[in-house]
């Protein structure tokens, strides 16, 4: 974990004191090593190799993101099926209280008790939420979420969602399931987290569109997880110019520590895109901060 001087240089040219990183995963050890197993063996959901560059002791990577200068971070646990919701909501809960800079986060999943504990987790201070359709094999409308989205949207809670169908697509991955919830709940704040990659197009669509939903830059720009080599990254060029209309809702995320490059590189990449300073200025700091006032 070398590179938090080039993260801090970077953040410093732009004249911020730091970064808010709303694509971090801090997971329950056990969970955690069955998630990075799966990275590993480059399991049905991952589809290559998928080497871990910050793969540290919990305690590690906390002394990483404070000496790269992320001041908030997210920690976005996700349910990967029915009855591990609370616990992994509980792990979350006494992990934030231990880490000041995080972003108390929660999951979700389309089970009855959601419609109970996800208006419960609002109220006691969760600040961000996580849904991963991909691994949780489920829809985003799925009627059983139907409540929870109600208390959302009302709350003005974010939820990031994994609902492209990167790196691995599913039968419950893509844009249509995210577009019928956001009709229904046209003021929802989703967080649509790699760009909606691959189907960058779409999910750029339904943020303009809906003035309440925001992009996360995770991963999206970078060569690795690029199906398509040409354009930014496998990032469209044609819709590059669009993001430059969506200044106030492109949010930094950085995927860590699952990365397979070092964080300041990522950083480099989202610049090259040449969208200028007051862009990055706000996708890295002032579009977050707004976002979870």
């Amino acid at each position: 974990m070398t590179d938090a001087g080039e993260v801090r240089a970077f953040t410093a040219g732009l004249g911020l004191d730091g970064l808010i990183d709303l694509h971090v995963h801090f997971l329950p050890p056990p969970i955690e090593r069955a998630v990075w197993r799966e990275f590993d063996g480059a399991g049905e959901l991952i589809g290559r190799p998928w080497p871990i560059r910050y793969r540290g002791a919990a305690d590690e990577r906390i002394a990483f993101l404070r000496d790269a200068g992320v001041r908030h971070f997210s920690t976005l646990p996700y349910a990967h099926k029915p009855g591990v919701a609370g616990f992994l909501n509980d792990w979350s809960a006494e992990f934030a209280a231990e880490v000041p800079e995080v972003l108390r986060s929660a999951t979700l999943y389309p089970e009855p008790e959601s419609a109970d504990y996800v208006p419960d987790l609002i109220a006691d201070g969760v600040r961000i939420f996580k849904a991963h359709l991909q691994v949780g094999g489920f829809h985003l409308d799925d009627p059983l979420l139907d409540p929870a989205w109600g208390a959302l949207a009302e709350a003005g809670t974010p939820i990031m969602v994994h609902a492209g169908s990167g790196p691995v697509g599913t039968s419950y991955t893509g844009p249509a399931s995210t577009a019928r919830v956001l009709a229904r709940h046209p003021r929802l704040r989703l967080v649509i987290a790699h760009m909606g990659s691959p189907e960058c197009a779409d999910f750029l669509a339904l943020a303009e569109q809906y003035d309440e939903v925001r992009l996360d830059t995770s991963m999206a720009f970078t060569p690795f997880f690029a199906d398509d080599p040409h354009g930014h990254g496998g990032y469209p060029a044609d819709l590059v110019p669009r993001l430059a209309d969506l200044q106030d809702r492109v949010v930094w995320g950085s995927d860590f520590p699952t990365l397979p490059f070092s964080y300041a590189d990522q950083l480099g990449w989202l610049a090259d895109l040449g969208l200028g300073e007051d862009w990055l200025r706000d996708v890295c700091w002032h579009n977050a901060e707004r976002l979870l006032a």
